[in-house]
């Protein structure tokens, strides 16, 4: 039933047989022992087609041959079992070897002055959070430890080829690295997880660790600020002599890095140090591993700094609205309530510091002052607005400036000046005409006082020849004091002497009114441009002076 024989025998009893499957197995058991199997009865002639014939040897040089498919399946499990069996005796030999006698607080070192050299690298996974306000940053790494201990090795020949096996943490010694600073949690990463432990003493120990790490934030341009936050790691108990400590690359490995939402890395470089404290005499060895990181300020930008832009702007067009509209300081006031509102929304953002104002919060100030300085502008410009010639008399330096220089810089055209013009001459006009009218109707009453009193005819001849003599522009005024009319006469020409000096006071009045609304409106303008200027300048500092800086 059983029996051994080579690869060339398996294949000439196949060729001979004619069989129709054949499943060649390579057996592993070290010693050459025979595996008997149950009882098998075998058809005659033997090598029949379709015969089943076994052929089994379990020595390395020899080979397993069953022509039946369904049992070399179960004949492969059962070898599998027993290779299995044999590596786990092996492996349970191994680590009773091992870990007998070993004493995982001792340094594996032969001679006790020598160090131990430890391989350190980090890889990061993902940067959880950076916060702002506590001044922390949080990452998911993953700590590399490479070091040769000379007790834990052994031949693998010995222990079925078995080159690499898994240890528990907390049975072998470890580097005590630790991150110096660390701000919340633990300094030292936990030692739950295995090693991987090489034949000859290799360690490689690769913890998984969260870490909230101290971070001092510079915000002086947020929200288009970068950060330099460091991790600093090394041997908290032993110094230079006792661990070497070296750096694996010059960079962090970020192969498996998720990206942030918020923070971008920039560049991640470590560096090794070697200090040595007040405290001690011996010498300490650190390495350090420097993030620089981006803030990605798309968040910022479209909810924040958009809308301040945007209400900054309705300043502007605070002095562009016309003084008679009653809601110049209303909108003021509402400009100034949103951006204190803007204000106190970035205060919970940024962190809360005395050392530097961040260019946002310079930004809100600076516009808050300009509302301000616009509600004091349009108060004062309300006020000329609505000044009056009884009230206030207007300046000859004002007139120079705001009604002649300004107006020519500003490129301000008032269109009433020719208007007036033609007011004027219209108004000489009805005047002489007025004064025709006034000549011819007394001349009808001087001779209606000559018919009725002859007394009175010399006086009234010489009146009206001395009247003829007058020049045309005289007033009715002095012809009503040289006259002599009927009461109801002297009543018709009062009233129209009240009524033509009442016209030209208010006229006058009214151009008075005119040039201060016209100067209210000329500072209007100089404001406005102002605003605008600053308000460009302004803005383009907010995203050049970031760029300035970090290049």
């Amino acid at each position: 039933s059983a029996g051994l024989c080579s690869a060339q025998q398996t294949a000439e009893f196949a060729a001979k047989a004619k069989l129709e499957s054949v499943v060649v197995l390579p057996t592993y058991h070290p010693a050459g022992l025979y595996v008997f199997l149950p009882s098998v009865s075998f058809p005659k002639p033997i090598f029949s087609k379709g015969s089943s014939i076994l052929l089994l040897a379990m020595h390395p040089k020899r080979w397993l041959c069953w022509c039946n498919p369904a049992f070399c399946v179960w004949l492969f499990v059962f070898t599998s079992l027993i290779k299995d069996t044999t590596t786990c005796e092996s492996e349970e030999r191994l680590f009773h070897k091992l870990f007998s006698q070993y004493n995982q607080f001792i340094r594996p070192v032969e001679n006790v002055s020598d160090p131990v050299t430890v391989y350190f690298e980090v890889a990061i996974t993902q940067l959880t959070n950076v916060d702002e306000v506590n001044q922390i940053m949080e990452t998911n790494l993953w700590l590399r430890h490479i070091w040769n201990d000379y007790k834990l090795r052994w031949d693998p020949r010995e222990y079925d080829s078995i080159e690499f096996v898994r240890v528990p943490a907390d049975k072998i010694w470890k580097p005590d690295i630790v991150l110096y600073n660390n701000a919340v949690g633990d300094f030292q990463v936990e030692g739950k997880t295995k090693a991987l432990l090489r034949y000859d003493g290799m360690i490689t120990w690769t913890p998984p660790a969260i870490f909230k790490s101290s971070c001092p934030m510079d915000i002086t341009f947020f929200p288009f600020d970068h950060q330099n936050c460091s991790l600093k790691f090394g041997s908290w108990t032993y110094d230079k002599a006792k661990i070497d400590l070296l750096i694996i690359g010059s960079k962090v490995d970020m192969n498996d890095f998720w990206e942030n939402s918020e923070w971008e890395i920039v560049d991640a470089s470590g560096y090794k140090h070697d200090i040595k404290y007040n405290c001690c005499e011996e010498i300490y060895t650190d390495i350090t591993y420097s993030f620089y990181i981006r803030r990605l300020p798309m968040f910022y930008t479209i909810n924040l700094i958009i809308p301040c832009l945007f209400i900054s702007f309705l300043t502007v067009l605070v002095f562009y609205l016309p003084s008679d509209c009653g809601e110049k300081v209303t909108l003021c006031i509402s400009v100034l309530l949103s951006l204190t509102v803007f204000l106190l929304v970035i205060t919970e953002t940024i962190p809360s510091t005395s050392l530097v104002i961040p260019l946002v919060g310079e930004y809100l100030l600076f516009t808050m002052v300009f509302v301000t300085l616009s509600i004091v502008i349009t108060v004062f410009v309300l006020n000329i607005h609505y000044r009056t010639p009884t009230t206030h008399e207007m300046p000859k330096w004002v007139k120079t400036v705001f009604l002649s220089l300004l107006p020519k810089v500003l490129l301000m055209q008032r269109p009433l000046e020719q208007q007036k013009k033609n007011i004027s001459r219209k108004s000489k006009k009805g005047s002489a005409n007025m004064l025709g009218k006034s000549k011819h109707n007394k001349q009808k009453d001087t001779k209606l006082h000559k018919e009725q009193q002859c007394h009175h005819c010399d006086k009234a001849t010489e009146l009206t020849t001395t009247k003829r003599r007058q020049p045309s522009h005289r007033s009715l005024k002095w012809m009503a004091e040289h006259m002599e009319y009927s009461p109801e006469v002297k009543d018709v020409i009062s009233s129209v002497q009240f009524i033509a000096e009442n016209m030209r006071s208010q006229n006058e009045n009214k151009e008075v009114e005119d040039d201060w609304k016209y100067v209210a409106m000329v500072i209007d303008r100089v404001f406005l441009w102002v605003f605008i200027i600053l308000c460009v300048f302004g803005t383009a500092g907010l995203f050049i002076q970031p760029l300035i800086a970090h290049t």
